[in-house]
């Protein structure tokens, strides 16, 4: 039975009864409403929530509509959590189910959906939640760190989506669009931001119409933040920690008549700065806490630390109107021209410590080349009729060659491992919407894919390579998914679905710790049933969703133990439940508040998996003969159980503005960090608060601002090493600063 606390089980009756209440309106009141689409075109009153439109189904549909648990984060949500600078992870918590963290900082991103995902830190790890950006999949984990910025919206999909939806999407997808150009005039806007540590965020972007056919949209972003860690090993004189980015995207927009459109999109990225910064002997022994004399500011390594990287893609995003049908094709190449990222692993060094620190481990890993070549070509239907169709054809060519470095107490490499793989596949997919009635309509997805990766280890310098150089692996899939949506009245909705999914076999990179691994491929069964509601004259919206999924075969990854090495494993079985709710609303025309959760248990399910056990720590599950852990029942690693957020907003009108304060708060359970249970690697709880104090004008086309992030400065241990010593890092600190935008 799950054990629910006073607060979740108030805002989960809060999100259940609201929709009772919206069931109960006056029956007459549904003969006498607007179409959705209708609805959608009228102005928003003071005090109304506008209609939310995602595509989720690759079409543009009303949020109550869509079968999928699906949440959307745009406009003032998304300037809020990223008016510091933050990356990627930033997203952690921050919609129900979603957990994204990362052992190498800002460019090696990675995604957990209902408590479903990967945490391989390989450079040609596979992830089982898609992140799509402008359409286009970015499968590397490197490649989902692009930056954020000039975004029209970014959707969070819970389930699995693969009939739709690229490759690889078993736990879900996260998909970000970014704004377009437009034919409508010259617009953009400019936002400029400095806070604690030197940190400044400067992004902006301008939309330029160059005829009646033509329009461009160029878009920036530049964030810096100085070097602010201490390194003790060098008496203070060298200090680490900081970044230096830039990002650029330049779309074209041709449109020359009613039926054809071609968008264009080039974009980079660069990025300097340092990896992940591992503390030694920070996790006090025989708990999840940070030991007394705990130094935020310092670090000990006497290694080195640095991370490089570039990437750079384009896409040709073309439609045809042809009348009874339209047709879409979508091109993507996306390549990563440099990428090294080295770090003092143990944290410490043996003369200064701090404490213990048994043996040196200095690794880089590197990818100098990768290329990702993609093309979907889709259909769908037009007419207006009870039935609405989509179907299409789907490649995907990646060839990356990259690996791992090793270095003495004197910097200087020991040993080299470079491998190279080749992944090809295809797919074939289509669906099928049918309004049975006016009130009831059903779906039903099917997808074909073949997926094929060609591995092979081209070096092995400094050291004998264990197991096979070369290693290949093909399978072939047909997954499906089933669903139904019932307008219980026009504010009200329910739905119910059933979905398969797939991912592709992994190949684990061998290093001069071990060999190769390779883990077949997983599939899940995913079961989900909701309620969506639009409340009280549009002044409020929620939903509420449950679900149960079964993985078969889930690969995971063997981290540490009694040595630097990471090996890939299958699990016979992964069970997975839990309920995700959300609401938000105006309690007046100038106070609005939101407030999502969501509970997920997962377990394994596998008497016979075991994994060795860490150097220093206290583990609390059995061991077998062998004297390895067994993690039979354990709950997937970095997998909270609850995650909520809440966030209210108050508006004064004053002057010609508005004088306005806004609050949000996050809040994620305790994680494992691996896969084993151990007090040292258990991820206390966590919260995170931050304040926004401004004054907008001229109906909000200029904004200045003062903002905290992580206003209460609660440190927490998020991710460790298992195989040296007490080794851990830390989330990031408590931020406050300044904010400028305008628009034109």
């Amino acid at each position: 039975m799950m054990k629910l606390s006073k607060m979740h089980k108030r805002l989960l009756a809060l999100t259940a009864a609201l929709p009772m209440a919206a069931m109960a309106q006056d029956a007459t009141q549904a003969n006498t409403e607007p179409s959705t689409q209708q609805a959608a075109q009228q102005p928003v009153a003071s005090g109304q929530l506008e209609t939310v439109t995602v595509t989720a189904q690759r079409r543009a549909e009303n949020i109550k509509e869509v079968p999928v648990s699906v949440s959307m984060l745009q406009h003032e949500k998304l300037d809020v959590i990223l008016s510091g600078g933050q990356d990627v992870r930033v997203l952690a918590g921050k919609t129900p189910s979603l957990n994204v963290e990362s052992s190498t900082g800002r460019v090696f991103p990675r995604f957990y959906i209902r408590g479903y995902g990967n945490a391989d830190f390989s450079i040609f790890a596979s992830q089982p939640v898609s992140l799509i950006y402008d359409d286009v999949v970015q499968e590397n984990p490197i490649l989902k760190g692009y930056p954020m910025f000039d975004l029209a919206n970014i959707e969070v999909l819970r389930g699995p989506q693969g009939t739709l939806f690229g490759r690889n999407t078993p736990a879900g997808v996260v998909k970000f669009e970014s704004a377009k150009p437009s034919l409508k005039g010259v617009e953009g806007y400019y936002n400029f931001s400095v806070a604690s540590h030197g940190t400044t965020n400067v992004e902006g972007a301008a939309n330029i119409p160059l005829s009646n056919e033509w329009a461009l949209r160029v878009s920036t972003l530049r964030q810096h933040r100085d070097d602010y860690i201490r390194n003790e090993f060098t008496d203070g004189r060298e200090s680490l920690d900081g970044y230096n980015e830039h990002a650029e995207r330049v779309q074209v927009l041709y449109q020359p008549n009613g039926t054809f459109n071609a968008l264009f999109n080039v974009h980079q990225r660069t990025t300097t700065g340092n990896s992940r910064l591992f503390q030694a002997n920070i996790i006090k022994k025989g708990s999840n806490q940070l030991v007394d004399n705990y130094d935020e500011g310092a670090v000990f390594t006497n290694g080195q630390n640095y991370q490089n990287l570039t990437t750079r893609g384009g896409n040709v995003r073309l439609s045809w109107d042809l009348g009874a049908v339209k047709l879409y094709s979508v091109t993507g190449y996306e390549s990563i021209t440099e990428y090294n990222s080295r770090g003092d692993i143990d944290g410490g060094n043996p003369v200064y410590g701090p404490g213990v620190v048994p043996f040196q481990v200095e690794t880089a890993s590197v990818l100098p080349d990768l290329k990702q070549y993609t093309q979907e070509f889709r259909i769908e239907s037009k007419k207006a009729g009870p039935m609405s169709w989509q179907a299409g054809v789907y490649y995907f060519d990646e060839d990356a060659t990259g690996g791992s470095d090793n270095f003495n107490t004197a910097g200087a490499r020991t040993s080299r491992v470079i491998s190279n793989q080749r992944n090809k596949a295809w797919a074939a997919f289509g669906s099928v919407n049918y309004a049975v009635t006016d009130a009831l309509t059903v779906r039903g997805g099917l997808r074909y894919t073949n997926d094929k990766k060609d591995f092979r280890t081209i070096e092995a310098t400094g050291t004998t390579l264990q197991g096979p150089a070369t290693i290949n692996a093909e399978r072939h899939k047909t997954n499906w998914d089933l669903s139904a949506t019932y307008a219980i009245n026009p504010d009200v909705s329910a739905y119910a679905r059933v979905a398969t999914g797939f991912r592709a076999p992994s190949i684990g990179a061998p290093s001069a710790s071990g060999p190769a691994t390779i883990a077949d491929a997983e599939t899940i069964t995913s079961y989900e049933a909701g309620i969506k509601a639009d409340l009280l004259n549009r002044r409020a919206r929620a939903s509420l969703s449950i679900f149960d999924y079964d993985v078969k075969d889930q690969q995971l990854t063997v981290v540490g133990g009694n040595s630097n090495v990471t090996a890939l494993i299958n699990a016979e079985k992964t069970k997975g439940r839990g309920i995700e709710a959300e609401i938000e609303g105006f309690v007046t025309p100038d106070f609005k508040v939101s407030a999502s959760t969501s509970y997920n248990y997962t377990k394994i399910q596998d008497p016979s998996l075991s994994v060795n056990k860490c150097a220093q720590c206290t583990v609390l599950d059995p061991l077998n003969a062998a004297g390895r852990v067994v993690i039979d029942g354990n709950a997937l690693p970095q997998a909270p159980k609850w995650i909520v957020n809440l966030s209210a907003r108050y508006n004064w009108p004053l002057a010609e503005g508005n004088l306005f304060v806004l609050t949000d708060w996050s809040y994620r359970s305790k994680v494992n960090f691996f896969l084993y249970e151990a007090k040292e690697f258990t991820g206390a709880p966590l919260t995170e608060g931050g304040l926004r104090v401004g004054y907008n004008w001229q109906g909000g086309k200029y904004e200045v601002a003062a903002f905290g992030r992580n206003i209460t400065d609660q440190r927490r241990i998020t991710g460790a090493i298992d195989f040296n010593n007490l080794t851990g890092f830390v989330n990031e600190p408590r931020q406050w600063g300044v904010q400028l935008k305008g628009l034109f």
